[in-house]
């Protein structure tokens, strides 16, 4: 599956969940039932994605953790904030950098509509 044909997938799957559920949960409940989702699609998905951070001679095992990683190819990143601040962004550029993955995903679930909390990013 290309790349847009695979962020429209999870898009969609995002839409779901959000209409679903509503604003106003917990980050991992719309983790949950977004896994979920995704799974059902027969996506290989992986969840709290521990990736290793080295700097210089430092090695930490878990420098950071993913989200969701949607087929070794999608970074995304749940948040429930009112709105999303620069640092969001940043984030998600760090951990597509450090990744090695080109797309990534910010949604927000605290929105009335889930349109208004996403952001694709590509690095």
């Amino acid at each position: 599956m290309d790349i847009n044909n695979l962020t429209h997938e999870i898009l969609n799957s995002a839409y779901k969940v959000h209409s679903v559920l509503g604003p106003g949960l917990l980050e991992s409940a719309y983790r949950a039932c977004l896994v979920y989702e995704l799974r059902k699609k027969g996506l290989r998905v992986e969840e709290e994605k521990p990736l290793p951070l080295i700097y210089e001679e430092v090695k930490l095992e878990c420098g950071y953790r993913i989200d969701i990683l949607v087929e070794n190819q999608v970074v995304i990143e749940l948040k429930t904030v009112e709105f999303f601040t620069d640092v969001h962004t940043a984030q998600v550029l760090t951990y597509l950098r450090l990744s090695g993955c080109k797309v990534g995903l910010l949604l927000n679930f605290y929105t009335k509509s889930l349109k208004e909390g996403i952001k694709r990013l590509i690095l």
